[in-house]
């Protein structure tokens, strides 16, 4: 019987299934093995890239963010009506996505969300894998489930007849229950935009997915790009074309948390492009001139793009929190001078994976309130940033999520 068959059988109930009963005779005793009421053939196949971490956000809700390549097993267009995330031991549904929302947050592989038409089916073709990016919010870390079911529904598109419509349960991951690592923020006292933040945004860090020697990873699934601010949110002052005329351009950058340097790479020169992106570089020079430090086995945190010349640390060296490494540049794939920043499972930043990290102590002052990408921060007609205050105080061991801007140190003013 072809998979099809196969498919809208066990979709279409027992009264439609194929085959017979063997004659009594034949039959043996049953000893183990019986199969679970639930189980059935499916359309779609999935798998987790990362199995999700908890980690607190500026929200105040615990985030689980993680990433599902969903498959259409079939050779028939799918299409997929809605996605629910459920506590794998109560069932209770903890995220649902439909309609809208689910355009956006499904995605071709190796397409973006961006031009999307929001109001067309999700339309999965034969064959086809797309990635769901999922980030499911928590109230609190007690409520964190041990594991998570993916339910999925839709109907696979038939040539003759009606759609063949299914609903069932997709996948199951277990919740990571390690704490996100705390780290100091990497940058001196003043006032900071956090550009392409987790974990709701469709961002070039959270969507970052890079298959690299056949594996599929997402190595900026919780980076952070830096931009220094003036008490008027302007980023840039003066000739946008200009490196110096960038707030952020030559700040000290700061170790996070104690550790071994791993990587320690200099002379990559800045771009030249401002302020246009430039050409995108090869691989190694990706990150620019940058500093690995591994802080716990298995955890290495970032510091990118600084400015050639100015790596202060060699490998091998011992380095303590708030030691400067470095200087913020704007060298390998980056338009305007900002740090990169973020923990990953590799002493390289290709192949890695994201791993979440919490910043001990820093004030909530805001959010920026339009999306600017490093592409497009030096072509607005001014430097200043669209902000929208929150009166919200000293945050202690929270992930600043996407657009957040910050204060780092008590001081009155960023410069």
């Amino acid at each position: 019987m072809a998979v099809l068959g196969v498919l809208a059988a066990c979709t279409a109930g027992p009264s439609d299934t194929a085959g017979s009963t063997p004659p009594a005779s034949t039959a043996l005793p049953a000893e183990g093995g019986d199969l679970d009421p639930d189980t059935r053939f499916t359309p779609l196949a999935t798998s987790v890239l990362t199995p999700p971490m908890p980690v607190k956000g500026t929200d105040e809700m615990v985030h689980l963010t993680y990433d599902i390549l969903i498959t259409n097993a079939t050779s028939l267009p799918v299409q997929l009506d809605r996605l629910e995330v459920r506590d794998a031991d109560s069932g209770d549904a903890l995220l649902t996505e439909e309609g809208a929302q689910l355009n956006l947050s499904v995605t071709r592989l190796g397409e973006s969300a961006d031009g999307v038409d929001s109001t067309d089916p999700l339309l999965l073709g034969p064959a086809e894998t797309w990635v769901a990016w999922v980030d499911v919010p928590i109230a609190t870390d007690a409520d964190v489930p041990k594991a998570l079911e993916l339910a999925a529904s839709g109907a696979i598109i038939r040539p003759e007849g009606e759609p063949a419509e299914f609903s069932s349960t997709v996948g199951t991951t277990a919740v990571d229950d390690r704490s996100a690592t705390v780290v100091g923020v990497p940058v001196q006292d003043g006032i900071w935009y956090m550009s392409e933040g987790c974990c709701a945004e469709s961002t070039h860090h959270r969507r970052g997915l890079a298959p690299i020697n056949g594996e599929a990873l997402v190595p900026q699934r919780y980076a952070i790009d830096f931009y220094l601010l003036d008490e008027e949110h302007r980023t840039w002052e003066g000739d946008p074309s200009q490196l110096s005329s960038y707030f952020t351009y030559q700040q000290p950058i700061v170790a996070a948390a104690a550790g071994t340097v791993v990587a320690a790479i200099d002379g990559i020169p800045n771009t030249t492009s401002l302020p246009g992106p430039p050409p995108i570089p090869p691989i190694e020079h990706t990150v620019g001139n940058h500093v690995v430090v591994e802080i716990e086995p298995g955890i290495f945190a970032l510091y990118g793009h600084m400015d050639p010349g100015s790596v202060r640390v060699r490998v091998g060296d011992r380095v303590e929190p708030g030691q400067e490494l470095g200087l913020i540049g704007s060298s390998g794939n980056s338009t305007t001078p900002h740090l990169h920043f973020h923990l990953q499972t590799e002493p390289t930043f290709f192949p890695s994976d994201g791993v979440p990290y919490v910043f001990d102590e820093f004030e909530l002052l805001g959010h920026i309130t339009e999306r600017l990408w490093d592409d497009n921060l030096g072509l607005e007609p001014t430097g200043e940033l669209p902000f929208e205050g929150v009166d919200a105080g000293i945050r202690h061991d929270e992930l600043p999520l996407d657009r957040s801007v910050i204060r780092v140190g008590r001081d009155e003013g960023s410069r």
